[in-house]
């Protein structure tokens, strides 16, 4: 059906983005899908303690992982947009960056382990677990098919290797096998993803072989990026920092804890990932109008959190009410998680919004702020963490992470030059703009 020809809409590029970030969420929730029923399995396989184990380890070595991409996926799709003729040197040189420091990141979380070990984990499983960041350097493959708004690729990787990864997991469970094999099997995972980056980039005469090293673009991705490495070990202390805190400040019964937590946490943050495909594809287009209109580089902005709050209110909603039916899936001692995820769901409006205004500050330039506001966020959980926690439990956890996550994305407010966004995010957030478009119509 032909679109009605509108000043300045552009019907070729509106299907081409719309298909990218169809194709881009289909392999997002079909990896969901599959992720969801394995770990749904694994947990009721490995029961709270040692669920809570695993959980524990992954989020201890998140917290490095993070280190490990520098910040330099949204960068290299910028500078891809900018410079597609220079695709060669721009992702050979961010995955030697990303190759180092994720190299890097191995002796630092065993300093890391001397300093504060986790009680009750092995570091057997954290050293397995500390190569996570090396085997993530190849994600400068998603960066690029981003950028050439060519998703589908991306979705053939992640189905294909969420099926693989789900027969394993299966398998080890159907054989009764150890802890230590579902910590293998994590780290695998990262792996088969990075593989299948790589098989998919070397077809059509795209070689990995091809690229090169440039030190001044280091210098150059670097020197924009650094905000962005505080911010992603920010984002992971406020994000992650919460399972780590209810297992050491509960003591013995922290592990178990920790582990039926790790539940709610993972239903609630399920579809995190859609603001992330979302605006991982339509970037590009926000960068076209803020070169073209700025006019229409607004209303871009406006649509853009409209649609975050009407999609994550909605699925808030429906995990508050249905989280006691949700919970029928997992073994009875899951269930006291229900209330939890009825609370931590809610986080999920402010996470939203808080990616699609990420990529409004890196658009301007301000990518300084965005570790100013995670770090703002991070604090603010710590210390309601260490507030709640022992009074409430994970009750107090899930309260603090919602509380954290606001604050986080809501700190534009108080800078002036930034203000702006923070209001047009309080606009959507209220459904302001929605009544507007009512009564408009």
């Amino acid at each position: 059906m032909k679109l009605p020809a509108i000043k300045g809409f552009n019907e070729e590029a509106f299907n081409k983005y719309l298909k990218n970030t169809g194709l881009l969420m289909l392999g997002r929730v079909g990896s969901l899908a599959i992720k969801m029923f394995v770990s749904i399995k694994v947990a009721n396989y490995l029961l709270g303690y040692n669920n809570g184990i695993l959980t524990s380890a992954i989020t201890y070595v998140y917290l490095f992982a993070s280190i490990a991409g520098l910040g330099l996926d949204q960068f290299i799709v910028k500078e891809l947009h900018q410079n597609p003729s220079n695709r060669d040197k721009i992702l050979g040189t961010a995955f030697l960056l990303k190759v180092m420091a994720g190299l890097a990141c191995i002796p630092a979380i065993f300093m890391a382990w001397q300093l504060y070990p986790l009680a009750d984990i092995s570091y057997r499983i954290i050293f397995i677990l500390s190569f996570t960041g090396l085997f993530q350097s190849l994600t400068v493959v998603d960066a690029y098919f981003q950028s050439e708004v060519k998703s589908k690729y991306i979705m053939q990787v992640q189905i294909i290797g969420n099926l693989i990864s789900a027969v394993i997991k299966i398998t080890l469970i159907f054989t009764s096998s150890p802890l230590i094999y579902f910590v293998f099997s994590y780290i695998f995972d990262i792996l088969l993803l990075s593989i299948g980056y790589f098989a998919v980039y070397q077809r059509k005469g795209r070689s990995i072989f091809n690229w090169g090293f440039d030190g001044k673009l280091a210098k150059k991705l670097l020197h924009y990026s650094w905000p962005l490495i505080i911010s992603g070990i920010m984002v992971s202390v406020y994000m992650k920092i919460d399972l780590l805190m209810l297992k050491e400040i509960l003591g013995e019964k922290g592990t178990a804890e920790a582990g039926v937590y790790a539940t709610a946490v993972s239903f609630s943050e399920a579809l995190n990932f859609v603001p992330v495909a979302i605006v991982s594809s339509l970037f590009p287009a926000i960068l076209n109008a803020r070169r073209d209109d700025a006019e229409r580089y607004k209303k871009r902005l406006q649509n853009l959190y409209d649609l975050m709050v009407w999609m994550s209110l909605a699925f808030a909603i429906f995990v508050t009410f249905a989280s006691p039916i949700i919970y029928k899936l997992f073994k009875p001692e899951f269930a006291t998680a229900a209330p939890a995820l009825s609370i931590h769901v809610w986080g999920s409006i402010f996470v939203f919004l808080g990616v699609a205004s990420g990529q409004y500050l890196i658009a301007e330039g301000y990518s300084k702020l965005t570790f100013i506001r995670t770090g703002v966020g991070a604090l603010i959980n710590i210390i309601l963490n260490l507030l709640l926690i022992p009074k409430m439990g994970m009750i107090g956890t899930a309260i603090a992470t919602v509380i954290a996550y606001f604050s986080a994305a809501f700190m534009v407010l108080l800078i002036p030059k930034t203000r702006p966004q923070g209001i047009m995010m309080l606009k959507s957030l209220f459904l302001i703009t929605a009544f507007q478009k009512i009564i408009k119509r």
